[in-house]
């Protein structure tokens, strides 16, 4: 496993960060012993880099992690780095939607934190930016966990650039999570030369495009009322047939590689200067094993051109987003 430092804090992290979006429940059902069995298995591959957050079945996943790790949560917590996300508010048979008030942040950070079992959390990060809250409000109470303890630093997700620099007036944004595949570019135009040139470290989440880099997705795939892509029109139509054919050009290329277009596709993110760590998930111990492989592929300059030449023609990989409230 190869590890960096994140951004210009003082946290050395793997490249491979285990993600566990899978294990809130929207991604179908789930074998919880094969998911605590998949984070120990990315452990002992050398990951120490672990993602999750309050909106992934507020409280499932992180009661999971807090199950696969929590003898080295209470043991050798130094050992970890663990990650959560808040500023999310959910109602029984209704969507979750931003929050990120200082009374949902804090609220959510003090359950995360008895999820997770842990007096702490290494980073924290603000899901979604919220129209109805002022960033400053938000900044200010990130900031007061840190100097409470409860978190050593502080990151947003799903952030642009003019956001970022809003929140930065109250309190310095040290990461920021962000989607990136080969599928999925925008942030290449402004959201990572900023990071790069403000040296805030980068974790990119969805760099298999949530499976359909995979390999295992086809034209007749269909999936179940409880998975989360049977409503995501990134999954349906035309534009879902036309990126089939490009991930059918990556799997050819990645066989004359001698890798698989899994491992391509996240070393083809991992190969951007500007990205610190690429975030993948697993149910199962196989899929975690094969993705953290994704560290040993290099890609030369010439290579990188040549995927990217590959999937010139993708249709741009929409992101699902919860609702943004209405401001107060």
């Amino acid at each position: 496993m190869e590890y960096k430092q994140l951004g210009v804090t003082d946290l050395q992290v793997s490249r491979i960060c285990f993600g566990t979006f899978a294990f809130g429940g929207m991604w179908g059902g789930l074998d919880e012993e094969a998911a605590i069995a998949t984070t120990r298995k990315a452990l002992d591959l050398g990951i120490n880099f672990f993602d999750t957050a309050q909106a992934y079945g507020f409280g499932k996943a992180e009661t999971l992690i807090a199950r696969a790790l929590g003898n080295e949560i209470k043991n050798r917590r130094d050992s970890l780095v663990l990650a959560t996300k808040g500023g999310m508010a959910w109602v029984e048979g209704q969507l979750p939607t931003r929050d990120s008030s200082p009374a949902c942040l804090r609220k959510g950070l003090e359950e995360s934190l008895a999820f997770l079992g842990t007096d702490y959390v290494d980073l924290y990060q603000v899901h979604f930016p919220d129209s109805g809250t002022p960033f400053e409000e938000t900044a200010s109470v990130c900031e007061d966990f840190v100097k409470e303890g409860k978190a050593r630093y502080i990151g947003v997700s799903n952030y642009n650039v003019d956001q970022m620099k809003a929140f930065a007036k109250t309190r310095r944004v040290d990461s920021i999570q962000p989607p990136y595949s080969i599928l999925a570019r925008e942030i290449e135009e402004d959201i990572l030369p900023y990071c790069e040139a403000e040296e805030i470290g980068t974790l990119v989440y969805g760099p298999l495009a949530h499976g359909f880099i995979g390999g295992k997705i086809g034209p007749d795939t269909v999936f179940p009322d409880n998975d989360w892509r049977s409503m995501s029109p990134a999954f349906k139509g035309e534009s879902f047939q036309r990126n089939l054919q490009v991930v059918e050009r990556l799997k050819k290329y990645a066989a004359q590689k001698g890798c698989s277009v899994c491992q391509l596709a996240i070393a083809w993110a991992l190969a951007n200067p500007a990205v610190d760590v690429a975030i993948v998930g697993g149910r199962r111990p196989e899929y975690i094993e094969e993705t953290a492989a994704s560290v040993d592929v290099d890609l030369t300059s010439e290579e990188k051109a040549e995927i990217e030449e590959l999937a010139k023609d993708a249709v741009p990989f929409v992101e699902f987003m919860p609702p943004d409230r209405v401001p107060s």
